[in-house]
């Protein structure tokens, strides 16, 4: 019922402040279970993902959302609820089987799923490698994968933004159902999953026009931290440096006039 009113109130204002757009609604099923595999660039995508859709969608979130105290985690728990975000534990290992579990059960009972293979949002604007997950559920639910591409939700609200920029319109494209019958019974081949989750990401790609990467977007998000903490302490050392120098520089012409 919360999401409903959710969308009901939010989702006029949305529309009439940013103007957001949809391609290929039609290719989502009006019954029936089905996997929506998207991209994920912004905290926006929350608000516009589902926008077009006259079904719930649910989708799959870190517990951490849940988890909060006070005023904030309030707020927390109830946004999440109201985007149809069901919380899961992303700690690997056994906290991936139960996220899985979790997902076969939504399918189960005949509803959309939302999932974003990337396992986190992108930090530069570009699709990174997707996760074997989405290639589980949809061989073991043997249910329909559609690719839903999020655009421009990257330039109105990168990561980092407390409120999204006005005069980027978002956008999400909605693709063709992907059929992957010919591998039922196969979804405990490593390499099979692999290849599925590929193709999904490969139509993520297509939809998007983003530039793929090969690497978990989690890598490359700390890689890309790392790399400037060095910058940082790179640029610090140069600065005490210079000041030394300059302090050294000052003690020579002191003791020249001296």
């Amino acid at each position: 019922m919360l999401y409903w009113v959710v969308k009901a109130v939010v989702g006029p204002l949305l529309h009439l402040i940013f103007r957001p757009w949809a391609e290929g609604v039609d290719h989502v099923p009006r019954e029936g279970p089905v996997i929506l595999a998207g991209n994920h660039l912004s905290f926006a995508d929350h608000f516009f993902g589902a926008l077009f859709l006259k079904r719930k969608v649910i989708s799959l979130g870190k517990s951490d959302y849940f988890t909060g105290s006070g005023v904030k985690g309030l707020m927390s728990r109830a946004f999440f609820s109201g985007v149809g975000t069901v919380p899961i534990d992303r700690s690997g290992g056994k906290a991936s089987e139960a996220a899985l579990r979790t997902g076969k059960r939504i399918l189960a009972e005949g509803q959309v799923l939302g999932i974003y293979p990337e396992g986190t949002r992108s930090h530069d604007g570009r699709l990174y490698k997707g996760k074997t997950g989405v290639a589980r559920m949809a061989l073991e639910s043997r249910v329909p994968v559609i690719p839903w591409a999020m655009v421009n939700t990257f330039e109105m609200m990168p990561p980092g933004s407390v409120l999204p920029k006005l005069g980027h319109r978002p956008g999400v494209k909605f693709g063709k159902p992907l059929d992957f019958s010919r591998y039922y019974g196969m979804e405990e081949d490593r390499l099979v999953l692999r290849a599925v989750t590929d193709e999904i990401m490969y139509a993520l790609m297509e939809l998007s026009g983003q530039e793929y990467v090969d690497q978990y977007a989690a890598d490359a998000k700390a890689e890309a931290a790392r790399a400037a903490k060095e910058a940082r302490e790179t640029a610090r050392r140069e600065v005490r440096e210079a000041a030394k120098e300059a302090a050294r520089e000052a003690v020579r012409k002191a003791r020249k006039r001296g």
